[in-house]
């Protein structure tokens, strides 16, 4: 593995326990409409899904869709980030390799994740963040993890992504990016890891042999 420049994050599942402000936010929208709450497989589709996939898939059946969607792009998301608890670890990690390496976020949420990162004082940290808005085709698609190689002006193999869904398996490998699977071993990936700070070790090691490698080249 050539050294790593970049280092990408999901935000659900990774930055971010936020499986309940999810289930809250998309009940409310079901609320709105007079509709029955999430049932625990709708539930499971918009942890991973972006916002419109996850009204379109919650909504099926019904007249409100069209409706619902322009509700959901509406509603002040910021309620429902006391909802979201920040990974242990991350504001270390991302302070450790602040400048040591790029930092960017790819992810299927689509207006909300810039008052997430905000309210949680994580902005200044990434030097671009994708969202599901940002491109044509949201992940599994590669366009998300594509564009942030060529911002930093990298192949595939100098980033690595960190995510925590089958959705963010099939975006490294559709992409060629090498994957850490994140608190979640039936994944199959490069890495598994269940702290976010053993991530630090990793590029420790891989920057030592990187420099080991450019010495012996120079030898």
């Amino acid at each position: 593995m050539k050294k790593i420049s970049a280092l990408i994050f999901d935000c659900d599942g990774v930055m971010f326990d936020s499986r309940q402000a999810n289930i809250n936010f998309y009940n409310q929208l079901l609320f709105r409409f007079g509709l029955r709450p999430m049932d625990p497989e709708k539930e499971e589709f918009v942890h991973m899904h972006t916002a419109a996939e996850s009204v379109r898939r919650i909504f099926a059946q019904t007249p409100y869709e069209a409706q619902a969607q322009k509700y959901r792009m509406d509603t002040d998301y910021r309620p429902f980030i006391k909802d979201m608890i920040l990974e242990s670890g991350l504001k270390e990690l991302l302070k450790m390799l602040w400048h040591r390496v790029g930092l960017a976020v790819a992810t299927n949420r689509s207006n909300t994740i810039g008052d997430v990162l905000e309210v949680n004082g994580l902005s200044k940290y990434f030097d671009i963040v994708v969202s599901s808005l940002d491109v044509q085709n949201p992940k599994p698609h590669p366009e998300s993890l594509s564009k942030i190689l060529h911002f930093f002006e990298i192949a595939p193999d100098e980033a690595i992504y960190v995510g925590d869904s089958l959705v963010d398996y099939k975006t490294a490998r559709a992409a060629g990016v090498p994957f850490i699977s994140y608190k979640n071993k039936a994944l199959t990936a490069d890495y598994h890891f269940d702290r976010l700070m053993d991530i630090a070790g990793l590029i420790d090691s891989n920057f030592n042999n990187a420099r080991l490698q450019g010495d012996s080249s120079i030898d």
